[in-house]
């Protein structure tokens, strides 16, 4: 369940992210320690939920619908582990503001290959 859209319909636009397999699994890890380790505000931690929701999103598209994103790897050079993860800004912002997130990951969501 999702919660309503932010004020700024702008917050609500899903950007796509384009991480490794190496990054996702640094962003599903950090996220789960953040979900596990302390208590959370309730709507940071839907947040950070829907996240999660969107790297299993991720995967599974790129199972079921390979040729747009290999379009995009075969043209940006990119390797075959890359996949689009598509995030509102309050989810960016929610993943970024996570102490335990390895700055390659971070690194990935700011400047690499954010679209």
């Amino acid at each position: 369940m999702s919660i309503p859209p932010a004020q700024d319909p702008a917050q609500a636009v899903l950007v796509p992210h384009w991480l490794s397999a190496g990054d996702r699994a640094e962003v599903e890890r950090a996220v789960q320690v953040a979900l596990d380790a302390s208590p959370i505000h309730p709507v940071a931690a839907i947040h950070l939920a829907e996240v999660l929701t969107e790297l299993q999103v991720a995967a599974a598209r790129e199972v079921v619908w390979p040729a747009p994103a290999a379009r995009v790897r075969r043209a940006t050079g990119w390797g075959e582990d890359v996949v689009p993860v598509r995030l509102s800004a309050v989810e960016l912002a929610s993943v970024l503001s996570l102490p335990g997130l390895a700055p390659v990951a971070r690194e990935a969501l700011t400047g690499g290959r954010s679209a």
